[in-house]
C-alpha cells in the first residue's frame, strides 16, 4: 500500500496550515509545477486548486486537486487529478505524537481511483517512494521557514 509516515518536529496546525496552502505545494510536492489558481472558500469540501503537473522534462499537464474532506488540524483529503494518466485520492492524516508536544506523525495515504485502481499493486511502490521523499521535502521547506515564499 501507498501509506507511508514522516515525523516532523512541529505542531500539527504548523504543517495542517502548509497542507491547505497551494502555493506551498510546488516547493515540496514531487512534480508540482505551479498553481494556476485557487477556488473561492478554499479549502471547503468540493473546492479545488488548479495546478500543472511535470511529467518528463518540459511536458506539464494542467489539472486540479479537488477537496473530498476535511478536519483541520488533522484531515486533509483530496481528490488528485493529472489527465490524461488519471485520477487519485491522497488522505494527510496528522497525529500530534502523545509525550512529545510539538512533534506530529504525517501520514500520506495515497490510492489510484477510477481505470488506473486495478494497477494499484504496480504503482503503490512508485507512488510510496514519491510521497516519502514529497514530505521529506514539506518538513525541509517548513524548517526552513520558508513556506510562504511564491514560487520561483
Amino acid at each position: 500500500m501507498a501509506i507511508v509516515s514522516r515525523t516532523i518536529p512541529l505542531p500539527p496546525s504548523t504543517i495542517f496550515d502548509a497542507l491547505v496552502d497551494p502555493t506551498t505545494y510546488p516547493h515540496w510536492l514531487v512534480g508540482a509545477r505551479d498553481i494556476q489558481s485557487v477556488d473561492d472558500r478554499w479549502p471547503d469540501p468540493g473546492t479545488a486548486f488548479h495546478h500543472r503537473v511535470g511529467l518528463v522534462g518540459p511536458l506539464k499537464v494542467a489539472d486540479l486537486s479537488k477537496v473530498i474532506e476535511v478536519d483541520p488540524p488533522l484531515l486533509l483529503s483530496l481528490e488528485v487529478r493529472a489527465r490524461p494518466l488519471g485520477r487519485g485520492r491522497a488522505t494527510f492524516s496528522l497525529r500530534e505524537l502523545a509525550g512529545a508536544p510539538g512533534r506530529t506523525e504525517v501520514t500520506l495515504d495515497e490510492v489510484p481511483l477510477g481505470a488506473l485502481a486495478p494497477l494499484r499493486p504496480v504503482l503503490d511502490p512508485i507512488t510510496a517512494h514519491r510521497n516519502r521523499r514529497s514530505l521529506a521535502q514539506l518538513e525541509d521547506l517548513l524548517l526552513s521557514g520558508e513556506s510562504h515564499r511564491a514560487p520561483g
